[in-house]
């Protein structure tokens, strides 16, 4: 990867949906280069795919939480298999740290929040919840 490279992925973390014209005015080169450098970092696994960011209070969720959750070793697969079916649930991550796990959870307001975190705080393996409400978001 070139210096080309990063400008193209720079431009593409902001917008994953800028013209390819407009890469390649800033990067310099032509837009059927711009598209061929593209094209090999998809398939070298450096850009995995496109996504939409989704903005929470917009769709009705005031209230979200980065949740450490810790299990029972032997659960924390079992444990991530029952989030991974929980529409509240947007990320989860197994972690190092001060959690095993951390999952970003929606709720539409705190009595909601409350109401999930006693619901995985139930689930068989959970030894510990604890929710870090998310104040602001400054980067993503």
């Amino acid at each position: 990867m070139d210096e080309k490279d990063m400008e193209i992925l720079k431009m593409l973390k902001m917008d994953a949906r800028t013209p390819l014209t407009d890469i390649s005015r800033r990067v310099g080169i032509s837009d059927v280069a711009v598209k061929k450098r593209i094209s090999k970092l998809e398939r070298r696994g450096v850009i995995r795919g496109y996504t939409v960011l989704l903005d929470p209070s917009l769709l009705g969720y005031s209230s979200v939480s980065l949740t450490g959750i810790d299990t029972m070793p032997e659960s924390i697969f079992k444990v991530i298999d029952i989030l991974k079916k929980k529409d509240y649930v947007n990320t989860i991550y197994i972690t190092t740290g001060d959690h095993m796990v951390i999952a970003e959870i929606w709720a539409r307001d705190n009595q909601e929040m409350s109401n999930i975190i006693r619901e995985i705080e139930s689930i068989e393996g959970v030894k510990r919840v604890c929710p870090a409400i998310v104040l602001d978001v400054v980067r993503k």
